[in-house]
């Protein structure tokens, strides 16, 4: 039904497209590409390599979680006008087939690019899912850098004209990028090694574990309709008694509910809301990706520093 439904949504937009063609003036002069990201992640990243020379539409909006979303008709027209989509692949746009959907209906496949295309995956262990990976590679900034990598060839491609632009801002982004990489570094070096259990909701930061030396800890290992099971939240439980772990973090896209009740199951503080699928609304702390990832190094470091 909703295949269907992306069908007629996208009939419709060319019907309009077509009896539109003789009224286009400035659409047609205008140079400046048009880029869809499923998410606000990539989006903000797109953003600060294409600067004033794209128009970028975050599919998913601020917030929410992009597993599991449902498309709008615009999303249908955006995607449709497109010159490139970036998404994460690596599982994350797959919930309820949605993303495939939607490139199938627009015909967009051919411009569309996962994100994550240099980055080595680490493997969901969930039961059924050994085969799968995990999407969150961007919590590793070294990954986000791969990102850009990727972001920054298929728009250079698109729009060569603009080529050394593109890759001037591309150096300027990633300098950022590699000097917040360094401020975690030094920054979790303050934690003793026994002490960096970072337990979350959904088990969304094994990337950033990896990284930068921390145990991975959760209730569920990715969003799905089985979240918070009584097989879960024992074996969390446990994890956070036997370890004393200090305080507990909820994520920004996810419902706070089943963390609260293992923290009064565990009398262990929930110390902080962290980012992972999502920005933070624009004007917030965690609006970029960059001031996201800060804001979780400083609130890890504050709820697990003795």
């Amino acid at each position: 039904m909703k295949k269907m439904m992306l069908g007629l949504i996208a009939t419709m937009i060319l019907l309009l497209t077509a009896c539109s063609n003789g009224e286009q003036t400035s659409s047609t002069d205008d140079k400046t590409i048009k880029i869809v990201a499923t998410y606000s992640i990539i989006a903000d990243m797109v953003k600060n390599i294409t600067g004033d020379k794209a128009e970028v539409y975050s599919l998913v909006p601020i917030g929410t979680d992009p597993h599991m979303y449902d498309p709008l008709p615009d999303d249908t027209k955006k995607v449709s006008n497109a010159d490139l989509v970036f998404y994460n692949g690596f599982n994350l746009e797959t919930g309820k087939g949605w993303f495939q959907d939607l490139l199938e209906v627009t015909d967009k496949s051919a411009v569309a690019f996962p994100v994550t295309e240099e980055v080595t995956p680490i493997y969901l262990s969930e039961k059924g899912k050994e085969s799968q990976e995990d999407p969150h590679a961007w919590l590793d900034i070294q990954n986000a850098i791969k990102y850009v990598d990727v972001i920054t060839k298929q728009v250079i491609q698109a729009d060569p004209d603009n080529e050394e632009y593109y890759l001037q801002n591309k150096t300027e982004y990633v300098a950022e990028l590699k000097e917040i990489d360094q401020y975690a570094r030094t920054q979790i070096a303050k934690i003793p090694e026994d002490k960096r259990i970072l337990v979350t909701s959904e088990g969304a930061f094994k990337y950033f574990a990896k990284a930068y030396g921390f145990e991975s800890a959760f209730i569920w290992e990715i969003n799905t309709d089985s979240q918070g099971t009584p097989e879960q939240m024992n074996r969390i439980v446990d994890i956070i008694n036997t370890n004393k772990v200090p305080a507990l973090f909820v994520e920004t896209s996810v419902n706070p509910k089943t963390m609260e009740t293992v923290s009064k199951e565990t009398n262990v503080p929930i110390h902080s809301k962290i980012f992972t699928d999502s920005l933070a609304k624009q004007g917030e702390p965690g609006d970029t990706y960059i001031s996201m990832i800060k804001w979780n190094i400083d609130k890890v470091i504050e709820g697990l520093t003795p």
